[in-house]
């Protein structure tokens, strides 16, 4: 299945054809909605995608998963040496060059960019919002989380954008892909509410908190106790209505794409919705415990896009061989 992927996409090269398989092998170990979401895409187009993926999930290790002994001064460095690399891919080095160098994500990736035409200015506004995690713990308004969520998550719709194609002027549909991102985002942090606190940060903003009565210390208790208050299920409600909102809007741009790429983005919409409907079912008890979408769901929406995304390929080919 690698091997027919990196075909289709006409990546030839050996030492590149590894470095994105290994990419592949990180979206699959770790992204397990927004790879079977992946496997809709035509088979040309799933390398680009686990590049992106494969990337962004090396720099949030880094930030999210450091070494336990590691000062903050040592992580940043450590961040500012990952995009030292990301400039070097990006200024035109030769992929095998940086294979050799055991670079084989950042080859995938600078290999990606170039095939694509992804703008560079994406992937350093994502390791801009990478930084602000080791010096911001939470957020005063959604105002103040705006710059933070645009790096983070608006630039990946952005970056995949060129991925999936469109049936228009790409300008058209930048705006729905960067709210799909930012949907995806605050979905994140609704559901890791908990999992964010042990790692000292909070993302809900703090006004949408106040609102209901909560803040950082209720939402330790709750932690540490395994209970959720009832002023944080009122907050956790509004906060997903407001999401949901953004996942309606952000659907609007999901006829602008290539109708290959359409059942992908479709699936990951529906289930990437899916976690706050997990979250409601919850009762909103998120603080103990980590809410998911089950199998059998993940299997109810993917199989008919399946069907959708085989019926597109037959009657158009994928952007990358239009």
């Amino acid at each position: 299945m690698v091997s027919s992927e990196l075909d289709a996409a006409g990546i030839d090269d050996p030492a590149l054809r590894d470095a994105y398989a290994r990419c592949r092998a990180l979206n699959a170990a770790h992204g397990r909605t927004y790879f079977l979401a992946t496997r809709l895409l035509a088979p040309s187009q799933r390398p680009a995608i686990h590049a992106l993926y494969g990337f962004a999930r090396m720099a949030d290790d880094v930030v999210d998963d450091p070494d336990a002994d590691a000062s903050p001064a040592a992580v940043a460095a450590r961040l500012e040496e990952v995009r030292a690399r990301m400039r070097r891919g990006l200024a035109g080095t030769d992929p095998r060059e940086l294979v050799a160098d055991g670079e084989p994500v950042v080859a995938a990736l600078a290999d990606t960019v170039s095939r694509h035409g992804i703008e560079h200015r994406h992937l350093e506004d994502f390791m801009d919002s990478m930084a602000m995690d080791l010096t911001i713990t939470d957020y005063a308004t959604f105002n103040d989380l705006a710059r933070y969520v645009h790096g983070s998550a608006a630039v990946i719709g952005l970056q995949v954008l060129p991925v999936l194609g469109t049936v228009g002027p790409r300008e058209e549909a930048a705006p729905y892909a960067a709210d799909l991102g930012v949907a995806f985002q605050v979905t994140n942090f609704l559901r890791d509410v908990g999992e964010d606190l042990d790692r000292g940060r909070v993302y809900l903003p703090r006004d949408e908190l106040a609102a209901f009565g909560v803040d950082r210390e209720l939402l330790a208790h709750g932690r540490a106790t395994g209970r959720t208050d009832p002023r944080v299920r009122r907050a956790l409600a509004h906060l997903v209505a407001r999401t949901r909102a953004v996942y309606r809007r952000a659907e609007r741009g999901i006829p602008l794409l290539h109708p290959v790429s359409r059942p992908c983005v479709r699936t990951a919409h529906v289930l990437y919705g899916g976690i706050l409907d997990e979250i409601v079912a919850a009762d909103y008890a998120v603080l103990e415990r980590r809410v998911a979408v089950g199998s059998g769901r993940r299997a109810a929406v993917a199989l008919p896009q399946l069907a959708r995304a085989v019926g597109a390929r037959w009657r158009r080919p994928g952007p990358a061989a239009a």
